[in-house]
């Protein structure tokens, strides 16, 4: 059998096994003996009521004496050993009804805390499942399959397209394309050059390579990554639960009186009476009352809870870190801007792009295509497609021999080309370079953007009490930098493996209560060393989900400051219900030792206030404020027509920066011909859409937004876009009359062009981000 490096999984512990099957079973046994000794009561049969009764005491004894001494194995004492005492005491002194409901509350409350329980695993399957089990091992001109225990630094290996990396070591052959989402969350693909270092788990996604093992599989990289993740989770505190904490000074207290009680009176009833009404019921009933009525809330947003305690600490939370790939971003790219040679429209350079991009499997290609069926191209059918893995795709569309891809650098590059490099450099993106028949024709800039709904998410989270927002992100500093001015994040961390995730969660735990939020296998280990790990779900990977607290099964952010505000809203309701209902305890235990209160009364009496917290825990699934307000289905209609209208649109605002930019090179008839063009594009296209916004989609989104005043500086732009609009109209008008744009005129319309296409993106930005990110 082969030897792996991963630990086993860990069994899990004999009470998570039995508790689903248990509690339920023990619910409808003193459900079911409280009402058939009250039957038995009516029918005045009196001996056989108490035996139901005393049956239905006696069957919550043993498994509340268990959870005891599971609880006192944990190092504390919680509100279940009140309740072994008072069960106890009533079946000493034959009061059995009243232990027939104390026993019917404690199997209650253990039964809801069972259900808020849904899921507590932490095994990292897809760790495992992604984990190489064999390695090809090549032996002078023999290549043979190897146990992954079996290979050794030093030996050389064969990696085939589409496996996993299967141990640390060097390209040995010629360079070799790789998927290290696994590690770094970035879904950008990289090149590894002859010589240079590669970390098992990533993904071959170029041809075959030669690998150089420089570590054995326990030494590996992904091999520490499953490590850490199992580390990281054994090293989690156990949550302590919110009635347990309160029972720490409640439960003395109650011990106390009884004692008190017995001593001052010398009544053994007495003291019984006291442990009855002293019974936790408010602790037993109303705070898991109050956690799953959150957990349900949260769950009908798409937030799945594991657990009422993951749910109480993110109501105590004051720390958010947060991934950035697929978390604060969209994690896959996208098209931000297309460049073209001053014969070309960017239309059309995404077209040709697209056209060949069609049947590549590269995550820059799906991208292409992706934006070119956005705005409405019609793609045509390429032929004699081939792909070099790692530089891009060659082949035929309408006759031309066009390719898509990445060029080595030269020194002769035109002008514009430069310019291309420059706006690659300063907004973080990747290039990917069109040519025809040879010539260079254009170039597609891709980016992965920040998620709409993420602005506005932590606005929020800092308004229910966030106070520290950090980015953990394995990407460059530079772009992680710039998402985080962006956002308005409190620090930024790049740059970081696995294990410095954990390390940055561990420093902050030290400091508040912490939640984690990821979405990568990378992100695992970190998400399981958080007190909060939160999974981004939807794209997510497995092993993201498995070592989660709470899972976003919906691919927005924005869920997250919805399930802040549901569990702050539960844990304070489940905190007053719980108070309220130990105060009304107290003042039933001062009646119980002075006499007033016998056992039976006592329990009848606690059952009221019972029902009194329990109506109260109850509000947790309604109201509170939510992170975003509620669309009507008309504005929400319009919300998704005009977001739509956006990617149809990018090709106008291209079309507007790309002419400012031709008045720069060449002032010319072509320079003339490209501002007529805009000014139809702007004339048939924009301004109607600007005009349809002002007038339907703005009004329909005032009432949700609190009046026509937010959306004033919205309807501002629009003002500002119209004016410079016509202001280049203007501009055309002089030019028609007099043949050609004279000189004077230049630098005012070139003003007029960029200050157009800066109003127009930050205006689209600001929409998105304000207003298309309400709908779903």
């Amino acid at each position: 059998m082969t030897r792996r490096a991963f630990i086993p999984r860990p069994r899990r512990p004999i009470a998570a096994v039995v508790r689903p099957r248990l509690e339920p079973v023990l619910l409808a046994v003193t459900a079911a003996a409280l009402a058939a000794g009250g039957i038995a009561r009516l029918a005045g049969a009196g001996p056989l009521s108490d035996l139901f009764w005393a049956l239905g005491a006696l069957s919550a004894v043993v498994p509340a004496v268990v959870w005891v001494l599971a609880a006192l194995r944990r190092g504390h004492a919680g509100v279940d050993l009140i309740a072994v005492l008072a069960l106890g005491g009533t079946l000493a002194v034959h009061e059995y009804l009243a232990g027939a409901l104390i026993a019917f509350m404690l199997a209650t409350g253990r039964t809801l805390e069972a259900a808020a329980q849904r899921r507590a695993s932490h095994d990292l399957r897809a760790l495992l499942e992604h984990a190489p089990r064999s390695a090809r091992r090549r032996t002078g001109a023999e290549v043979a399959t190897v146990p992954l225990a079996d290979v050794a630094p030093g030996d050389l290996l064969v990696v085939g397209p589409g496996e996993v990396v299967p141990v640390d070591g060097r390209v040995e052959s010629a360079a070799a394309v790789l998927d290290e989402s696994v590690l770094t969350g970035e879904s950008l693909q990289v090149e590894r050059d002859r010589g240079e270092t590669v970390r098992s788990g990533a993904v071959n996604a170029s041809g075959a390579f030669d690998l150089r093992a420089t570590a054995t599989e326990q030494d590996s990289t992904y091999a520490g990554i499953v490590r850490l993740a199992r580390q990281a989770g054994a090293e989690s505190a156990p949550v302590v639960r919110l009635a347990d904490r309160y029972a720490a000074w409640f439960l003395p207290l109650s011990l106390a009186v009884a004692g008190l009680a017995w001593l001052i009176s010398g009544s053994a009833v007495r003291a019984v009476a006291v442990l009855v009404v002293a019974t936790p019921c408010p602790l037993l009933l109303a705070a898991p009352v109050a956690v799953v009525s959150g957990l349900s809330r949260a769950s009908r947003l798409g937030v799945v809870i594991r657990d009422g305690g993951a749910l109480e600490n993110l109501g105590r939370a004051r720390t958010l870190l947060l991934d950035k790939t697929g978390t604060l971003t969209g994690g896959r790219p996208r098209v931000v801007d297309v460049a073209a040679a001053p014969d070309v429209h960017p239309t059309e350079v995404l077209r040709l792009a697209a056209s060949l991009d069609q049947y590549s499997p590269h995550v820059l290609a799906r991208a292409i295509v992706d934006a070119a069926l956005e705005r409405g191209l019609a793609l045509s059918v390429p032929s004699g497609v081939t792909e070099e893995p790692g530089r891009g795709a060659t082949g035929t569309v309408d006759g031309h021999r066009v390719f898509i891809g990445r060029t080595d650098p030269v020194d002769a590059r035109p002008a514009w080309a430069g310019a291309v490099d420059n706006r690659a450099l300063l907004d973080g993106a990747a290039v990917a370079w069109l040519t025809v028949d040879g010539d260079p024709a254009g170039a597609v800039l891709l980016r992965d953007p920040v998620r709409h709904d993420a602005p506005r998410t932590l606005r929020h989270l800092r308004t229910a009490g966030i106070g520290r927002l950090l980015m953990l992100t394995g990407d460059r500093a530079a772009s992680a930098r710039e998402v985080a001015a962006v956002l308005g994040l409190d620090d930024v961390r790049a740059e970081l493996d696995p294990a410095d995730k954990v390390a940055a969660v561990r420093a902050e735990r030290e400091r508040a209560v912490t939640v984690m939020v990821g979405d990568g296998v990378n992100d695992a280990p970190a998400l399981a060393a958080a007190d909060v790990g939160v999974a981004m779900g939807a794209r997510g990977s497995t092993a993201s989900s498995e070592a989660a607290d709470i899972v976003l099964t919906t691919d927005r952010v924005d869920r997250l400051a919805d399930a802040v505000v549901i569990a702050q809203r539960a844990r304070r309701i489940a905190v007053q219900s719980a108070l309220g209902g130990m105060l009304l305890s107290l003042a039933a235990m001062a009646a119980a030792a002075v006499g007033l209160l016998p056992p039976a009364v006592g329990a009848l009496l606690q059952e009221g206030i019972d029902v009194a917290v329990i109506v109260n825990a109850l509000r947790a699934l309604r109201g509170g404020p939510a992170a975003r307000p509620a669309l009507t289905p008309a504005a929400e209609a319009l919300v998704h027509r005009f977001a739509a209208e956006h990617d149809d649109l990018q090709d106008v605002l291209e079309s507007v920066r790309d002419t400012a930019d031709r008045l720069s090179d060449s002032p010319g008839p072509e320079a003339l011909a490209a501002v007529e063009e805009t000014h139809r594009l702007l004339t048939e296209r924009l301004l109607p859409h600007e005009y349809a916004e002002e007038h339907e989609l703005y009004p329909a989104l005032a009432p949700t937004l609190g009046g026509p005043e937010a959306t004033a500086t919205m309807s501002r732009a629009h003002t500002e876009i119209e004016r410079l609009s016509r202001r280049v109209a203007t501009h055309l008008g002089l030019a028609r009359a007099d043949g050609g744009l004279s000189p004077e005129q230049l630098d005012d319309l070139r003003s007029c062009l960029y200050g157009l296409n800066t109003v127009l993106r930050l205006h689209f930005a600001q929409e998105e981000e304000n207003y298309f990110s309400l709908a779903p």
